[in-house]
């Protein structure tokens, strides 16, 4: 077991377990995505490290407090953008603020050759982001650093950011999204909205779990893979798994019955990017999402609910992908298009609720 513990005028003690391999993944190289490939050429994510939870017990060392918490994100990144979904559609925004950093990564200090995570220098500067308004940090990695004195892994998004204890509270986006689905329901103006419902859990986590492993981090495992093999290995699991979702879609409206639950918002976050970054990107081109009647519709009836839409900035999106992989777009070019437009008609609603 590691602590880490701010030395700054507030010390918060973040605990975390890790993996043998993990650690010393972590330890020795892993400070972005660029650095989680094997020895045999597979793409290997480590852990999240920041894992504390936000609590509606007001004597708990994270309460739910309007105003309190801070959510940093990039639009670029799907696990930051579940985090934003679940603030849009619980009705939260008055009670928790965020800001995106800039798409692409760039040099987050001098003297270190590390590229991350970076705020623009104003609101003019890059659209959609903003410079950091609680510490003027000029990158993610300074957050993690006032959090933690001897951090030593990756510099992530998102960040849930304690505005009182001055640190980050957690990292970890599955379990971020847990906590603004319940936590703060006395402050949300969805309340009534569960997204992680008690006669659902069983089969949401077992949902979760496999499009976590094929389709999440799949098309990650097919982009960053660095030989054949494990390359053919990820782009069948996923196209695997993409037929699961196309045939369970043809017979219920979401992913898990009938009513939406965070399996998927899990499940869209990907698929949004699935044609215009992955399909190119990654080499997930084996077929396009928009061949997938069912998962196509699906897509746009999932962008369509009340706040969704304003969560996915394709030009942030694109711009990330196509520009801060440069083993994989060393020139940095960014396709044209598709351009899908997600607002037209779908036809999820033969459905019954």
């Amino acid at each position: 077991m590691i602590t880490f513990c701010n030395i700054k005028p507030y010390c918060v003690r973040t605990s975390f377990t890790l993996s043998p391999f993990s650690f010393k993944h972590t330890l020795q190289m892993a400070r972005s995505a660029l650095d989680e490939v094997s020895d045999s050429g597979s793409f290997i994510r480590t852990a999240s490290t920041f894992r504390n939870f936000i609590s509606r017990d007001p004597s708990s060392q994270f309460p739910a407090e309007s105003g309190r918490y801070h959510l940093y994100i990039s639009y670029a990144c799907p696990w930051a953008s579940r985090c934003l979904a679940f603030v849009k559609i619980k009705g939260l925004e008055k009670a928790i603020t965020f800001t995106s950093v800039k798409p692409i990564w760039e040099k987050t200090k001098d003297g270190d050759e590390h590229r991350g995570w970076v705020f623009p220098a104003t609101n003019s500067e890059e659209p959609g982001a903003g410079p950091d308004p609680l510490n003027g940090a000029k990158s993610i990695r300074e957050l993690y650093e006032l959090a933690s004195t001897n951090y030593s892994g990756k510099f992530t998004v998102p960040v849930l950011w304690d505005k009182k204890m001055k640190t980050i509270v957690n990292n970890e986006s599955s379990e971020i999204i847990r906590m603004l689905n319940t936590e703060f329901n006395d402050i949300a103006q969805k309340p009534a909205l569960d997204l992680y419902p008690a006669d659902l859990r069983d089969q949401i986590d077992e949902t979760n779990k496999w499009i976590y492993y094929g389709i999440n981090n799949g098309v990650y495992k097919c982009g960053f893979a660095t030989k054949q093999e494990p390359y053919d290995k990820a782009v069948k699991q996923l196209y695997d798994d993409l037929d699961k979702c196309e045939a369970i879609l043809d017979k219920q409206r979401y992913i898990c019955g009938n009513r939406l639950t965070e399996a998927d918002i899990r499940l869209f976050v990907t698929l949004i990017r699935f044609d215009e970054v992955y399909a190119v990107h990654f080499k997930c081109n084996k077929k396009l999402l928009r061949e997938y009647p069912n998962l196509f519709n699906y897509m746009k009836d999932i962008y369509q609910i009340s706040g969704m839409s304003s969560t996915v900035n394709m030009q942030h999106i694109k711009r990330h992908y196509y520009g801060s992989h440069p083993t994989i777009n060393p020139y940095g070019i960014i396709p044209r298009g598709p351009d899908i437009d997600y607002s037209f008609p779908h036809d999820r609603e033969k459905f019954s609720a």
